[in-house]
């Protein structure tokens, strides 16, 4: 019995990338504050561009509390997301293709979210990662760190709980 031959690096990362745009293209609000992710692997950092529409307070000046747990919950979502769609995505069942053409997997549905706020955001990029603590077939847990200059340095942490989709087929 043979084995199959492995697919050449650079179809398996156009193909992790392809899904990964196909996500995050899927939610205008995204774009709309400049989100973006940064994929090694399976690991996601998300990365929030400064812009002055961020800023809440002008005279500190300081990140608005509303865009930082915005951020908080979109990388929240996008990285629970990517942990479970990671084996189809790595075994070819689900095309990047699929996803580009608009039938994207439904997206898990915020229960509740509790965001702390540990310091004043600069008006500077700040960036996050989602770590999953549970993800079952219909709720999942997650915490998520914020910061900007200094990972052990955290803006923001937040835990939120998770509706997961259902997956028929």
């Amino acid at each position: 019995m043979t084995r199959p031959r492995p697919e050449p690096v650079q179809v398996v990362k156009q193909r992790r990338d392809a899904a990964l745009k196909a996500l995050v293209d899927g939610v205008p609000y995204i774009g709309f504050l400049g989100v973006e992710f940064e994929r090694r692997g399976d690991e996601l950092t998300a990365i929030m561009p400064f812009d002055e529409k961020l800023i809440g307070n002008p005279l500190l000046p300081a990140l608005h509390g509303g865009a930082t747990a915005a951020f908080l919950e979109i990388t929240s979502i996008i990285g629970l997301s990517w942990v479970t769609l990671w084996e189809e995505i790595e075994s070819g069942k689900l095309e990047p293709e699929t996803l580009t053409h608009g039938r994207l997997p439904r997206l898990p549905k915020t229960i509740d979210f509790t965001v702390d706020y540990l310091r004043s955001g600069l008006p500077r990029d700040a960036y996050a990662r989602a770590q999953v603590n549970r993800s079952g077939r219909r709720y999942a847990s997650v915490h998520v760190e914020a910061w900007q200059d200094n990972r052990a340095r955290p803006i923001a942490q937040a835990t939120g709980h998770f509706l997961m989709p259902r997956r028929d087929g």
